[in-house]
């Protein structure tokens, strides 16, 4: 007889030493401080796009990932303050704190958000577009271009993802989201929420946020190369205006693997995603579980039939 799974909509986001979970109505934060205390903060979930309007398909998915990187730099940034001896803030930020003083904070987080989305559309979206120009009189076909632009991308995540694992802090971030993953795992699977029932699962976790850049740089390959291969400027305009399309089919992608995973069409489209999450998930100990289950305890609904899809 197969065994009883929860289908949850929990997520969370790796911290400095600590773990973000997202529940249908709140949000719990929970870092272990220096002296090895777990602290937890709680806060009503409020999503900046309440309306109905908001949460349709192929349109929720790029608001989504606005908002998840809006609440994932402001738990960042509280987890950053148990540790902020060890953390110097840059130019920007101390520009920020001098232009907008008791706002500081939230100037912050918008600009890290705007900043993040600009380098990575950058160097992940444009730039291999603008390096494989460079082979358009070798290679004329424009689907071939395409597929080399596309390789491209995927090669320069590869890199990127593959080197910043090897910082010791980003280690450590990389455990935390691996206890995040094996947690929600426990949960899922209706056992207690102990370390040693989290142990057991593994780290890889078909809803991860790693997921969802994949399948982004997977079907961009697909829909840019409706447009065939038009000169730079147009293609520009092309890539970041189909970006808010490719983010929803991402995202429909991720709901859907999520709701049914067992199934066939399922399996496949998580496979990339796991093989990704080999570099961005790492084994947790057991102090890092822990972390892990005070966060999510924080958020489970006291109603079931809330947390549904």
């Amino acid at each position: 007889m197969a065994k009883t799974k929860r289908k949850t909509t929990i997520g969370g986001q790796a911290l400095i030493e600590g773990i973000m979970m997202k529940g249908p109505h709140k949000i719990a934060t929970a870092i272990r401080k220096p002296d090895g205390e777990i602290t937890i903060r709680t806060k009503k979930l409020k999503s900046i796009f309440k309306k109905d309007v908001f949460n349709k398909p192929l349109i929720r998915g790029s608001l989504a990932l606005i908002e998840a990187m809006l609440v994932g730099v402001k738990e960042l940034m509280y987890s950053a303050e148990f540790y902020e001896d060890e953390i110097e803030e840059d130019f920007l930020d101390k520009a920020l704190r001098k232009i907008f003083k008791e706002k500081a904070d939230t100037a912050i987080i918008y600009a890290s958000v705007a900043l993040a989305l600009l380098i990575s559309i950058g160097v992940f979206i444009l730039g291999p577009s603008l390096i494989t120009n460079l082979l358009k009189n070798i290679v004329p076909i424009p689907i071939v271009l395409n597929l080399i632009e596309g390789f491209i991308r995927i090669g320069l995540f590869v890199v990127y993802v593959y080197y910043i694992s090897k910082l010791e802090d980003i280690k450590r971030v990389f455990m935390y989201h691996g206890a995040e993953h094996k947690t929600i795992y426990c949960y899922e699977n209706m056992e207690e929420l102990t370390v040693e029932n989290a142990r057991k699962y593994t780290t890889l976790h078909p809803r991860c946020g790693t997921s969802f850049i994949v399948n982004v740089l997977l079907i961009s390959i697909v829909v840019f190369s409706f447009f065939g291969w038009p000169n730079p400027l147009m293609r520009v305009v092309i890539r970041l205006a189909m970006l808010p399309l490719i983010a929803g089919i991402a995202y429909e992608v991720n709901r859907y693997v999520g709701r049914n995973d067992e199934t066939l069409f399922a399996k496949i489209a998580a496979k990339p995603g796991f093989w990704f999450q080999k570099l961005t998930t790492k084994e947790p100990d057991d102090s890092m579980l822990e972390v892990a289950i005070a966060a999510l305890k924080e958020v489970i609904p006291d109603n079931k039939d809330d947390d549904t899809w």
